[in-house]
């Protein structure tokens, strides 16, 4: 029997059905379960799912106060707010901030514009904050950024205030500068920095900073999926900081300034009657304005490395031996001590003999025999060496602390140096050597171990002047919010007394008159017709120079080794209004050089007077302010923030 053919290719048809229905139910649990799943998204994590949806589009932004204005004593603005314009990049899906520097760079090349910045970018993106990418930035950068705004989802510009230092290397040693909070300063917890903020980093901005800096806004924001801002969803307002009122006088500042020419050194001009600081220069300087928009790294190093050192303030951390100006302490001190009278004569023929060694006066041929009056004004060393072996090294040592010399004199900016006072007891602890006569000899005339500021040099002069009150020094006349109540006063202090006899006062006054205004003086090129200048010059050695005129002459001196020029004064001689000490360093001769600085300084003070008087509104303080707004003291207390 021939086989039929099947014509039945496939599975049996009981097969079929059962795989098919295998399909349908795993299909239906497969349904059901992505059911359940939307059930569980929608229904049981609902809310949460969109209260997350909704933060991702939530961004914190900081808001940045105005700080503080810092004023002089006519309310004149020396340091106000400018706007910068910096370019902020709010994390968005996609992109990271490398990706979209680089977008930048490719636009900024269109114009031929750099992308420089040396702002670090983060290592960790967080959602919610921006990332800072380029500070300070030019109007035509503006524009790019804003014309190309599609282009650069997440980008925008943000503006922020920054510091504008009028005049900036004029008044920089005395207000110094800001910069964005360090690491270390974040660590401060108690100071409540934040990531980002400016803080005064030098100067006044650094000392009153708390005062000044003003409390931080908020705002959170909501924004689109490019970034940008399309909605405020709520603003705490920033507090802007309190304005600081000086002592200082911008005009005699810049006066003072500009007495220097070319020259480095330093100025300090003060008020004799309460110790307020009228100018106070340092030269060279800087510029603060180069740190707002944070200075570049080739710009802080050419700073750090310039062998001037222009970011030290010279007139409170230069150290100088105060040479021939120290003459006023070593003739109080004699007095005082009955070791001379103004009438005491000795014979000055060009050097003074002790043992083996010959010390020289700086006239050649002598002075002759001089007394007290005669030899200040002359300023004859001879008769200073002759006065200082009779009163030895420790009395010396006492009356120069009387004038507040050998220690800080306690003024609101930071790094002032103390100076040296040098003794018996000193070198012994310091070198382990016992003091040698011949070194007294050098400590007489300012020389030797001797080391003061120009500052310390201003507040002793100025004791001299006032009839014998140490004042401390003060740059701060009061602290006040933009509406005017008063946060903080300053007073005058007294430090010390000098408690010497009047007629020894007398005697010391008339020679330093004598110094400036008699023929053979000195310190001729400071006089002043109607002034009644008072002063002593001083020339201080930076090296060792040999006794021999020939050997001194023939000897070749460095620039940064030549002889600092020193004047010190005050004016008028009745009632004085105003105390100078000048230091020009590697400069020459105080008569010669430091004297006219000074005269400048003087001039432009009186000059002042003449043409505006000090607006009684501007730098009064009434009692009642004080004591609503001091602590105790009279120091006042720090803001609440």
């Amino acid at each position: 029997m021939e086989k039929q053919c099947s014509l039945h290719n496939g599975p049996e048809p009981s097969e079929f059905r059962r795989k098919l229905k295998f399909v349908i139910v795993l299909a239906c649990v497969v349904l059901s379960l992505l059911m359940i799943r939307l059930w569980y998204l929608q229904v049981i994590k609902g809310d949460e799912l969109r209260q997350r949806s909704e933060n991702n589009a939530i961004r914190f932004r900081k808001i940045q106060p105005l700080r503080g204005l810092v004023m002089d004593r006519r309310c004149r603005v020396m340091v106000d707010n400018r706007p910068s314009y910096d370019v902020l990049y709010m994390p968005t899906k996609g992109l990271n901030p490398e990706g979209v520097v680089q977008k930048i760079r490719d636009i900024y090349k269109t114009r031929a514009l750099d992308y420089s910045t040396d702002l670090p970018l983060p290592r960790t993106v967080k959602s919610y904050l921006p990332v800072r990418l380029e500070k300070n930035i030019s109007m035509e950068k503006v524009a790019l950024v804003e014309t190309n705004a599609l282009d650069l989802p997440g980008v925008y510009i943000d503006v922020t205030p920054v510091r504008l230092y009028v005049d900036g290397e004029v008044f920089a040693p005395i207000i110094g500068y800001t910069g964005e909070v360090s690491k270390e300063e974040l660590e401060k917890t108690e100071e409540g920095y934040s990531s980002g903020d400016i803080t005064g980093k030098h100067g006044i901005e650094k000392m009153l900073d708390p005062y000044i800096r003003g409390r931080r806004g908020n705002e959170l924001v909501e924004v689109n999926a490019f970034g940008k801002v399309i909605k405020n969803l709520g603003r705490i307002d920033p507090v802007s900081g309190a304005n600081v009122v000086l002592t200082i006088d911008a005009d005699l500042q810049r006066a003072a300034w500009e007495a220097f020419a070319d020259k480095a050194g330093a100025a300090v001009a003060m008020d004799p009657r309460d110790g307020s600081i009228l100018a106070m220069v340092s030269l060279p300087s800087f510029d603060p304005n180069l740190f707002n928009a944070g200075i570049s790294r080739e710009e802080w190093v050419k700073l750090q490395k310039n062998p001037l050192n222009p970011l030290s303030n010279r007139a409170i951390s230069g150290q100088y031996p105060p040479g021939s100006t120290y003459k006023l302490i070593v003739a109080a001190a004699a007095l005082e001590e009955g070791v001379i009278t103004p009438q005491t004569r000795i014979h000055c023929s060009g050097s003074f003999e002790l043992g083996n060694r010959s010390y020289r006066c700086w006239k050649k041929h002598g002075h002759g025999s001089v007394n007290l009056h005669q030899a200040l004004v002359g300023s004859c060393d001879v008769y200073f060496y002759t006065v200082g072996k009779m009163l030895g090294v420790d009395r010396i040592a006492r009356y120069a602390k009387r004038f507040g010399l050998g220690d800080v004199t306690g003024i609101e900016l930071a790094h002032e140096r103390k100076g040296l006072v040098p003794t018996k007891e000193w070198k012994l602890a310091r070198m382990k050597e016992p003091w040698q006569p011949g070194e007294t000899i050098s400590i007489s005339i300012g020389q030797g171990f001797n080391l003061t500021t120009p500052l310390q040099l201003a507040q002793a002069y100025s004791a001299m002047a006032n009839g014998g009150n140490r004042w401390r020094p003060h740059l701060v006349l009061r602290i006040e919010w933009p509406d005017g109540t008063v946060v903080k006063q300053w007073f005058p202090e007294k430090t010390g007394e000098l408690k010497f006899n009047p007629k020894t006062m007398e005697a010391l006054n008339r020679a330093l008159w004598g110094v400036v205004n008699e023929p053979g003086g000195t310190g001729a090129a400071a006089r002043l017709p109607g002034a009644d200048v008072c002063g002593k010059t001083g020339t201080s050695q930076v090296i060792g120079l040999p006794q021999n005129e020939q050997a001194r002459r023939a000897m070749k001196i460095a620039a940064f080794h030549k002889d600092h020029a020193l004047f010190v004064c005050y004016a008028p001689l009745k009632n004085p209004e105003i105390a100078v000490a000048v230091v020009a360093e590697n400069a020459g001769g105080g008569g010669a050089v430091a004297a006219p600085i000074a005269r400048k300084i003087l001039d432009a003070y009186f000059e002042g007077k003449k043409k505006e008087k000090i607006n009684p509104a501007a730098v009064r303080l009434t009692q009642t302010a004080a004591e609503e707004n001091a602590g105790p003291g009279g120091q006042g207390v720090l803001p609440t923030h």
